[in-house]
């Protein structure tokens, strides 16, 4: 899975209402790779200020997670997403999921389809199996706001008067509804508006009401369809990779087609 985000950081602002904002903003990504710089929505309590309710703040994090009992960040690139089934085991996400959870808002994002003909011809001396790309996002538009886990992780290598503290995430996932089912078994978890609150709270921590607020996405709300194969290259960037465009016979059909 690989996020799209091209939403302005004063749409964020306004839509999550967050109380501080990043030093700098992030530029449109249109092909965001693991251990980029996304946005993460957390709250955060203060610590001069114990019995204050938490502050919403609008952060820039590394997608792909970095335990704080890391050796290096090279793990990052290992534990972009957190499968869900397993987030009170795995010893790289049970503290996040208990005290540090975020959103991760972003338009859509991408997942690869291969199909039977192209897998037959990866069987062929020569042969290669292709994958067709296809964008997913909300059906009648806006942010998908993705549940996530963040981390701290201090840099031991850092240079005396940089920042030795690195913010990163992970993307929780789930087994993927009929609607995207067709094209990849995972999907990212979502957490309706109402919850937002409860989920961002670093005070709550009863696993059971946590595992309550993370839905999949109801049937119908997200929509998919084939996109250029130039996504398939980090290095493109542009809203040109979100346009459809028209595949073979042999492609999926998009859940928007039915």
């Amino acid at each position: 899975m690989i996020e799209e985000f091209g939403v302005d950081r004063a749409v964020l602002e306004e839509r999550f209402s967050d109380e501080g904002t990043p030093e700098f903003g992030l530029p449109p990504n249109y092909n965001v790779a693991p251990t980029d710089e996304v946005y993460a929505v957390v709250e955060r309590l203060d610590k001069q200020q114990p019995t204050a309710p938490p502050q919403r703040q609008l952060r820039v994090v590394r997608w792909g997670l970095v335990p704080s009992w890391a050796k290096d960040r090279k793990i990052a690139s290992k534990l972009i997403n957190a499968r869900v089934e397993t987030l009170t085991e795995k010893p790289a996400f049970r503290k996040a999921f208990a005290v540090r959870r975020c959103l991760l808002p972003a338009d859509g994002y991408y997942e690869w389809y291969t199909d039977d003909a192209t897998d037959a011809a990866a069987d062929k001396p020569g042969g290669k199996r292709l994958k067709q790309p296809y964008f997913i996002r909300g059906r009648v538009g806006g942010v998908l706001p993705m549940a996530g886990l963040y981390e701290f992780w201090r840099d031991p290598n850092a240079e005396p008067d940089a920042d030795p503290w690195l913010w990163s995430a992970a993307v929780i996932t789930t087994e993927a509804t009929d609607d995207v089912g067709r094209i990849h078994d995972r999907m990212p978890m979502l957490i309706e508006p109402q919850n937002w609150a409860r989920w961002l709270d670093p005070r709550e921590s009863e696993a059971d009401t946590l595992g309550r607020l993370l839905v999949p996405a109801a049937a119908g709300r997200l929509e998919a369809y084939p996109v250029s194969t130039e996504v398939n290259d980090v290095r493109n960037d542009g809203p040109h990779l979100i346009e459809p465009i028209s595949v073979g016979p042999d492609a999926v059909k998009a859940p928007s087609d039915g």
